[in-house]
């Protein structure tokens, strides 16, 4: 099945939303859940799934992603025809960038040509979830389908910036239709009473002849990006058979927990790592036959010491804390903390995000923070309990999550 499927992974974007944490690095590298990068999850389903020929397809700011990639994901093997590739802007036809997702698998086709797979699995690099594709191209080889899309369950409220799907009153789910996103306007009431749809999770598998073909319809020299559902897979509707795939059903490895989530804002990505603190996650990271890999330094254990001045105990309540972290004195709750974070005498920190690096100085108080990578928090300094204040010096998002970055 390896060889059969060619992964093209996007991980061109910036990635709408997450501005404060773009700033040094694409989408797909935002770090995630205390010592994982965005694009792991998606990474290790395709490891999961035996799937083993994968294209990722960068360009904004990829330096971070393309290290990450270096030094945790070269564990391929190519003499068996295996591999993890970044392909930045080839430029063959032009002078031109990505123009957005379409227009990255257009200008690489050559690379899809001359693979000798039968499928092409296409996915985002920027969300967070598990999937077994394993059971997604079985499925597609069962029915036949020129291109089968992966639909996940959705209410109105809930709806996100994917197309909606409308499927026919068959057998084998054919999608009828694929239509633009529809967000209710933040002021609507929530409305128990209406009915779930589904919508697209931007993972579609094709055959390579299918693909092809819809890449001839669109010429050389295009202005502006091309939907991959809208403007590329809706016109097949007609033409061949498209298919849908739930997410989550019974069949494959990693169905309980049923989650995604695109993290398309600070808040969103805030809450998405705080939910890993609840007793029972909606994602569970601990499930053994699909552990998510990624790149681990060699770093020391964490650990808790008394602080040199007051000799009162480091102490941290439910929150994680990667390799490295030291808690000299201080307290955390409810947070998580990367590799190499420090918490000096003193300081607090709640319900917050700490990447890696950060050092928090004696008697400074955190709340509600996300911190960039190996910033120093001055000792007596307070974020997060003063709205006014911090809105002077940083970026907060609607819900009150402070951002603060290097400078």
């Amino acid at each position: 099945m390896s060889s059969d499927t060619l992964i093209l992974i996007l991980a061109q974007d910036r990635g709408q939303g997450l501005d404060a944490l773009t700033y040094h690095r694409t989408k797909a590298a935002v770090p995630f859940g205390g010592k994982y990068r965005v694009i792991d999850f998606t990474l290790a389903n395709c490891l999961h799934s035996g799937l083993r020929q994968v294209l990722v397809l960068t360009q904004y700011k990829s330096h971070s992603l393309q290290k990450h990639l270096r030094d945790g994901w070269s564990i391929f093997n190519p003499e068996l025809s295996e591999f993890i590739t970044p392909v930045p802007p080839q430029m063959r036809e032009g002078q031109d960038w990505y123009r957005g997702p379409f227009d990255a698998i257009r200008q690489n086709r050559y690379l899809i040509e001359r693979n000798h797979a039968r499928h092409v699995l296409v996915l985002q690099g920027d969300a967070i979830y598990r999937m077994d594709y394993a059971e997604l191209v079985r499925a597609h080889q069962e029915t036949g389908a020129a291109v089968t899309v992966v639909t996940r369950t959705v209410t109105p409220r809930s709806a996100g910036r994917q197309a909606r799907v409308v499927l026919a009153a068959q057998e084998q789910e054919p999608i009828q239709a694929l239509l633009p996103p529809e967000r209710p306007s933040a002021e609507a009431e929530p409305d128990s009473s209406a009915p779930e749809m589904l919508e697209t999770m931007g993972v579609y598998l094709f055959e390579k002849t299918a693909l092809l073909a819809a890449l001839e319809r669109y010429e050389r020299g295009v202005t502006a990006d091309t939907d991959l559902a809208l403007d590329v897979i809706a016109p097949l509707l007609a033409e061949q058979s498209v298919r849908a795939y739930r997410f989550g059903q019974a069949r494959g490895r990693v169905t309980p927990d049923r989650y995604w989530c695109d993290l398309g804002s600070i808040d969103a990505y805030y809450q998405a790592n705080m939910a890993l603190l609840r007793a029972t996650p909606p994602l569970d990271l601990y499930q053994p036959n699909w552990i998510i890999h990624t790149y681990q330094g060699q770093h020391p254990p964490a650990r808790t010491v008394p602080g040199p001045q007051s000799g009162t105990e480091g102490v941290f309540v439910n929150s994680m804390l990667a390799a490295g972290t030291v808690i000299s004195g201080g307290g955390v709750n409810h947070s998580i903390l990367f590799p190499q974070v420090r918490v000096e005498d003193g300081a607090i920190v709640e319900a917050s995000i700490l990447f890696q690096g950060v050092s928090v100085g004696a008697g400074a108080q955190l709340r509600n923070c996300i911190v960039e990578k190996e910033v120093v928090i001055a000792p007596g300094e307070q974020i997060g309990l003063d709205a006014r204040r911090d809105r002077e010096r940083f970026f907060v998002s609607p819900e009150g999550i402070v951002v603060v970055t290097a400078g």
